[in-house]
This record gives C-alpha cells, structure tokens and sequence, in this order.
C-alpha cells in the first residue's frame, strides 16, 4: 500500500503448523493484512510435535497439503528433533513434567530447540508477529534483541491445557492449572505488545500483567460467501474438546427434538464425536461432511447456519465466519463468547440457552423462506462482520498499533 510505514517492512509471521482450524484462518487473514499494507509477510510454520524437521518434507505432507492458501510465496518451518527427547536435561527438564500433564513446557521446549529452514535465522526482520505465547521462543531467536515482538494471545492457553488435561492419564502429582499459566506469563513479557482477540481475554491478560502493553484487535476472518444460497442448514466445526461436546450436546439434546429436520455438518469434528461418541455418530453418519477443503463452500450452498455452543474460550471465530455469510443463525450465547453487546441484539442471530428452545427455533427456521443473495450481503450480521472482523478493519489496527513499534527502534 502507497504510503502505508510497513511498506517495504520485513515482518517474521510465527504461527503453529496448524490448519483446519480458527488459529489458521487468523493466519490468513495476518499475512493478508500485511501485504496489503506493503509489508514482506514471510509465515513461518512451528510444529510442536518431535522430529519435525523442516527437511523432512514427507513428515509435513499432512500440513502442507491442507494448506494451498501458503503456496504463493517460500514454505518456512521449523521443528525440533527428535533425538532432544533423550537428552537428560531435556527430559528431566521438559519430558518429565509432560507426563505429568505440563503442556507448557513441552512446547515452550520443543520450540526453544526448533530448527529452521534455510534462511529464516539469518535473515533480519523489522518485526516479529508472534501467534500464541508457546512460539516465543523462537521469535526471540528472530528478532535478536532489534526487532520488537507483537504477540497474539489467542486465549488464555493455561485454561485451554488444563482442559485437555480432564481427559488424560497424566502420571501423578498433575500439573496444576497456576504451574502453566506462570509459565504463559512468563514467555509473554518477552514481547513488546500483546495483541488479544477479544474483550474478555484483554481484561483478563491486563490484570494478568499490568506492566505490559495491551492491545485489543479483533482477528482478520476471510469472509463467506453471501451467495448463491441453497436448501442446506449448516453446522461448520473443528476437532477440538470444546466443539465436539457442542456437538454431543447438539445430537443428543436438540436433534431429536427437531424430527424431519436434516442438517450438514463440515469439519474435522466428525472424527472427534465418532471417537467420543461412536453410537451417536453411528445414528448420524449422513450428516456428517468430514473435512472439507473449503469451508466458504459450505456458506455458500446453505440457508441457515447453526452454532450449538456450550464450552470453549476465547473468541468463536466459526461465528465469526457464520456472521460473514450474512446467513440466518441460531446460537447459544456462548458462540457470541468474546464479542460486545451489539452482538447479542443482531436482527436475524436468534439466542437460545436451552436444548428445547434451540429445537424450538430450528424446527422454526427450517420452514421459513431461505434468504436472498442481497438480503445476506445487507444482513445486520453481515455489516457487524465488517465492521469488527474483516479483513480492512484488522488491517488500519494493525497498522495503527505496529508502525509505532517499529519507529521506536529504528
């Protein structure tokens, strides 16, 4: 962009190796904003998984294959390998308290020990744009003491781990709660600015850390298509713990409250009921799309879009992309999680709390006409989207918020 101070601006993207999932669409939509803004955006993905090499290409297939959105420009990663496992500090350092639940440390360490592409050391950055606070390690490594450091918190991850932690045989004594969060909060005043996702998580961290340098910036969502609509009413979701109990939670409780009643559900979520739950995906097989390769297809073809949420953190960024269709939704008001109070008065986002009212509204909607291109292009939602969450908002705060950065140490 003509004018724009990051035009010209070498700027390190960190961002775990990740896809099919809210953390990558944010992804996107970063890189997007910065070369708009004129900036040399060079993503740089981070498996924290052992091993992973970044010349062993074939271990990266699955991740390079779902990603096609990264081809235009050089694929940079880095992993860690795998023989640090063995090594006895490593092990009585990192491994050890893994077993006993430590999330924290395992991927603070494995990204400590990354090695990367060709390249991706050597080079000199203006700015570092870190994604979730486990990553910092490595952004320390780019940015050589010169080049400040923006963080994206992505939620509090302690809350996250300790969730994923309710469902595995940790050896014992577990790693509490207060032991991972210590080690978040530690990595993050690292970095010269913290970047959070939505209100809740800003006035969480800045209570967290007080000396810090806060920031609230909704993430860039690509938007969903407005069009050209179809007979399909739509659930879109990923496979992560809090999805597929919202999804549990949808096929016991509302679906057999809404007979006659089909609806579409995309996602890698399929893969978690089906191990969760294996009679209830049995009972629903049809519906169920399995991954797909580009979800705007699903909005595309729909009439009404879903959002049966009852736990996670942090901001929904499925309901941000339902938003973005400009389709009718039914919601919980825990998909809305993270948005202000604008978002829970929206003329066409119906909010329910209950199992019984949700399959109220669905066996409602199912026999109401389905919108047109135009009236999903004007929608109430689709307007919020615009202002909060597309692609051109992100980009004047990111511009805002990272052109004094840079200025400071130049």
């Amino acid at each position: 962009m003509s004018g724009s101070p990051l035009a010209g601006r070498r700027v390190a993207l960190l961002h775990p190796a990740w896809h099919s999932c809210g953390t990558y669409r944010v992804v996107l939509g970063q890189i997007a904003a910065y070369r708009a803004l004129g900036a040399e955006a060079s993503p740089i993905a981070i498996s924290t998984d052992p091993g992973f090499l970044p010349q062993r290409r074939w271990l990266w297939r699955s991740f390079l294959t779902a990603t096609p959105e990264l081809d235009g420009s050089p694929r940079h990663l880095g992993g860690a390998p795998l023989h640090v496992l063995f090594e006895p500090g490593f092990f009585g350092g990192v491994v050890w308290p893994y077993l006993h639940g430590d999330q924290a440390a395992i991927r603070l360490g494995l990204v400590s020990r990354a090695r990367f592409s060709p390249g991706v050391e050597e080079a000199e950055y203006d700015l570092v744009h870190c994604n979730h606070f486990f990553l910092m390690p490595a952004a320390r490594r780019l940015a050589r003491g010169r080049a400040p450091i923006l963080l994206d918190t992505h939620d509090l991850q302690a809350r996250q781990f300790a969730l994923i932690n309710e469902r595995m045989p940790w050896l014992r004594p577990r790693v509490t709660y207060e032991e991972m969060l210590a080690q978040e909060l530690a990595a993050m005043r690292g970095a010269d600015l913290l970047l959070h996702l939505n209100a809740r998580e800003a006035e969480e961290f800045r209570g967290l850390l007080p000396k810090k340098r806060h920031a609230l910036l909704y993430p860039p969502t690509p938007p969903a298509p407005t069009g050209p609509g179809g007979p399909d009413i739509v659930i879109v979701s990923s496979d992560n713990t809090a999805n597929v109990e919202s999804l549990i939670w949808f096929l016991r409780e509302v679906a057999p409250r809404a007979p006659g009643v089909e609806v579409k559900i995309a996602g890698s979520v399929a893969d978690g009921v089906r191990a969760r739950a294996g009679e209830l995906y049995a009972a629903y097989k049809n519906w169920f799309l399995g991954r797909v390769a580009e979800p705007g297809a699903v909005y595309a073809g729909a009439r009404l879009v879903l959002l049966p949420t009852i736990g996670g953190t942090g901001l929904s960024i499925k309901t941000v992309e339902a938003m973005s269709s400009g389709l009718p939704l039914i919601a919980t008001p825990q998909a809305l999680r993270g948005m202000d109070d604008a978002a829970l008065a929206l003329p066409g986002v119906t909010i329910v709390e209950t199992a019984e009212a949700f399959a109220a509204a669905l066996r409602a909607a199912a026999v109401a006409p389905p919108p047109s291109d135009s009236q999903r292009a004007s929608s109430a939602a689709r307007a919020y989207y615009e202002r909060r969450f597309s692609l051109a908002a992100y980009r004047a705060g990111l511009q805002a918020l990272a052109a004094p950065l840079m200025a400071a140490v130049s």
